[in-house]
């Protein structure tokens, strides 16, 4: 086994510059999407807190409401599952480059499967944080038939 040089890691770190972008962009999201799962866990929190002093037909608008955010709130989870997924695949994509550069090994399939098992889960994850953002449109629906009734 030979000891790799500075020379050889250029190109190493060169390529692995992509993943490490990524890394730092699927974190932007994931304080996106933690922050939405906060809100989302507050609101229901707090027409929880409301509800016996209700009447029927308004525990019956916050039973919907409370449905809704149930909702938005697994696909948040699953946007953050999916998206820290996708973090550890670019980590590992990273860790990969450098174990293959310091053992000579060539495994190009095995990178390419970690990098396109990755770029799935950020697929995956941004159909889920887009099925949140239109389902809320749902809960508001909902907020505003309370409102024209009155």
């Amino acid at each position: 086994m030979t000891i790799t040089t500075i020379r050889e890691l250029v190109p190493v770190l060169q390529t692995a510059i992509g993943p490490v972008i990524l890394i730092s962009g699927i974190g932007l999201l994931l304080l996106t999407m933690t922050n939405r799962l906060g809100r989302t866990i507050d609101r229901a929190r707090e027409l929880l807190d409301e509800y016996e002093e209700l009447s029927s037909s308004e525990k019956s608008k916050i039973d919907r409401e409370i449905v809704v955010l149930w909702k938005r709130a697994r696909y948040v989870r699953n946007a953050i599952l999916l998206a820290t997924t996708t973090c550890l695949g670019a980590a590992s994509l990273i860790i990969l480059l450098f174990m293959t550069s310091l053992l000579h090994a060539d495994v190009p399939l095995l990178v390419e499967a970690i990098f396109i098992f990755s770029m799935l889960c950020l697929i995956g994850a941004l159909i889920f944080f887009l099925l949140d953002v239109n389902i809320t449109l749902s809960a508001l629906r909902i907020e505003l038939e309370g409102h024209r009734k009155r």
